[in-house]
């Protein structure tokens, strides 16, 4: 039974030593949060952008003629 908790403690203490895969994981989290963002915010981004478009095609109307 103290062997498996040797093996266990030594396989534990060599996972935490390798961070090969922390940048990954850190880039996934930043991507799932800007994903809630926009999903939270979409009506609110959505009016936004339209409003810019109308502005640009108004302004664009306006030089134009």
């Amino acid at each position: 039974m103290k062997e498996i908790f040797q093996k266990l403690k030594k396989a534990c203490s060599e996972f935490n030593k390798d961070n090969a895969g922390v940048g990954i994981v850190e880039v996934i989290l930043i991507l799932v949060v800007l994903i809630a963002i926009v999903l939270i915010f979409k009506n609110q981004i959505t009016t936004i952008i339209n409003d810019a478009f109308n502005a640009i095609n108004n302004a664009s109307g306006r030089i134009i003629n």
